[in-house]
């Protein structure tokens, strides 16, 4: 459940990164369009973070180290 949750920010991530690029080209800046998207894209990265550190402090995500050498 956790790691659809990730998966379904990340995909609303990419999408709203994407309709950015999209209204940037299309509009020719002349729409708040642009901001939008990526004010949303912003936002929505920060609500992740935030449930990723949650989820962390409140033991339902364990955390790995990574063996290196």
């Amino acid at each position: 459940m956790k790691t659809l949750v990730i998966v379904a920010f990340l995909v609303l991530i990419l999408y709203n990164l994407g309709a950015g690029l999209y209204y940037m080209v299309a509009d020719q800046g002349t729409t708040k369009r642009t901001v939008n998207a990526l004010t949303k894209r912003i936002g929505l990265s920060v609500v992740l973070i935030l449930l990723v550190c949650a989820g962390i402090a409140s033991g339902y995500i364990q955390p790995h180290g990574i063996n290196v050498g």
